[in-house]
């Protein structure tokens, strides 16, 4: 993989790293590139709600006019939306402008192909290699020089797709909480559409309060709402809807492993599952794959990032793939994760089985601890003898009766610490214990 490009795009602070000579450079080389392996169709860009998005979206599309493809301006939209309007459309491709759960000072390019997936790593290679060679490229002008152009109505096309994957949901209440990002109006027009009474939470196009203190990297709003209205059930939403968490009649939490065990079941059930088998990460509870065993199911699991659930998903021939975050992907309906399909599919089955809460608990969830460190050089630290030594002991120190997995974020500056077992206070030690060590690692290094 390239510098430029890591597991979820580009990403960084805005007009830090994330600068607007960037993402011209990015729009340039992009388009040259795109272009160069056949798209000749307009190029189809979105966005959250961030404060740095218009002036991104400015120079990316600047960047791409400037080699000769057109754009089209899809304004704020989630991006499952930009990647299924891409392939719906036939358009040459699609750029996500998001930095998804990451907070407000973030932003990020994710690149779709022209149908819908995510660009191969080759041609991302080839725009990095590009961006960092300031590579000479072609400078059209006249009638030749791409045309930008507004295109917000064709959003209602993935509007229509989303309803079109429910049944009705009359009689029910349903909390959105959309964490001032993307899904701020779409989302609750989807469930009104499906008959649905919409409470809405953080459903405003805020960019200063995208993520921060709600949606679905904070619960605890949305669990309070819900009780506020006794029967109904929450939804949440990241910044760009890619992914969504649950919160059920009762107040519990339902996570991206409920809602597969549940679907796989379903789907299983109606011989819908291709090879009985679903994909999802290391991350995942043991208990998703404790379920799924019962019913006969097989688990394969990825490294973490929606691109290792994608590629083995496409390798093995399966339909359904998650991410423990709620980002679920079914190939049947889009090609990423979407949150607002997913919040569709799930609460159509809530509405047959009777209650979200006796769907989740086919599943019992194992406690799991996750810390995350702030680190100076991710891979420096990963491969310290020191940290290699503390997950040993850490591994020995479990004996077997649970998982121990330490890993760099793909997208922060983050050591990722997850312990899982069947004691929370054993776990929380271990866990504690590795982090220390990756601290004490990180700051020597620092000096």
């Amino acid at each position: 993989m390239n510098e430029l490009f890591g597991t979820d795009g580009v990403r960084g602070v805005a007009n830090e790293f994330l600068t607007p000579e960037l993402a011209f450079a990015l729009g340039r080389a992009g388009g040259h590139v795109l272009a160069s392996h056949g798209a000749k169709r307009p190029v189809l860009v979105g966005r959250d709600t961030r404060m740095s998005g218009p002036m991104l979206e400015a120079s990316l599309c600047a960047g791409l006019a400037s080699v000769g493809l057109d754009v089209w301006k899809l304004g704020i939209v989630p991006t499952p939306g930009v990647a299924y309007l891409t392939k719906a459309l036939h358009a040459g491709a699609g750029v996500m402008i998001s930095a998804s759960h990451n907070p407000i000072e973030d932003n990020g390019f994710k690149f779709f192909a022209s149908d819908g997936a995510k660009l191969p790593d080759a041609i991302e290679d080839e725009i990095a290699a590009r961006v960092a060679a300031h590579a000479a490229l072609p400078r059209p002008t006249g009638d030749e020089v791409g045309e930008i152009m507004e295109r917000r109505r064709v959003v209602r096309a993935y509007e229509r797709h989303c309803v079109s994957l429910g049944t009705s949901l009359a009689g029910l209440t349903v909390v959105v909480d959309a964490a001032f990002g993307a899904a701020y109006a779409i989302a609750p027009r989807v469930f009104e559409a499906l008959g649905a009474t919409v409470v809405p939470l953080h459903c405003k196009p805020d960019g200063r309060r995208i993520n921060v203190r709600c949606g679905a990297t904070q619960l605890e709003p949305l669990r309070t709402a819900v009780g506020a209205h006794p029967g109904s059930v929450g939804v949440a939403f990241d910044g760009d809807a890619d992914r969504a968490l649950f919160i059920d009649e009762r107040g519990g939490v339902v996570t991206g492993d409920h809602i597969l065990a549940i679907w796989a079941k379903e789907l299983s059930a109606a011989g819908a599952l291709p090879k009985r088998t679903i994909v999802a990460t290391v991350m995942s509870n043991i208990g998703l794959e404790r379920a799924l065993a019962e019913s006969g199911i097989e688990l394969v699991r990825t490294a973490v990032g929606d691109r290792y659930v994608i590629e083995a998903m496409h390798r093995g021939g399966y339909r359904i793939g998650v991410k423990q975050s709620g980002h679920i992907i079914d190939l049947e309906a889009n090609t990423t994760g979407d949150g607002i399909a997913t919040a569709v599919k799930l609460l159509s089955l809530r509405k047959t089985a009777g209650s979200l809460a006796q769907l989740a608990g086919s599943m019992r969830v194992y406690p799991q601890v996750l810390l995350n460190v702030r680190v100076s050089d991710k891979r420096k630290v990963q491969e310290d003898s020191e940290v290699v030594r503390a997950i040993d002991a850490a591994v020995a120190a479990m004996d077997g009766s649970g998982r121990v997995l330490v890993r760099p974020s793909g997208t922060e500056p983050l050591v990722r610490i997850m312990v899982e077992g069947p004691d929370e206070t054993q776990i929380r030690r271990v866990a504690e214990a590795v982090a220390a060590t990756v601290q004490t690692v990180s700051s020597r290094i620092e000096t």
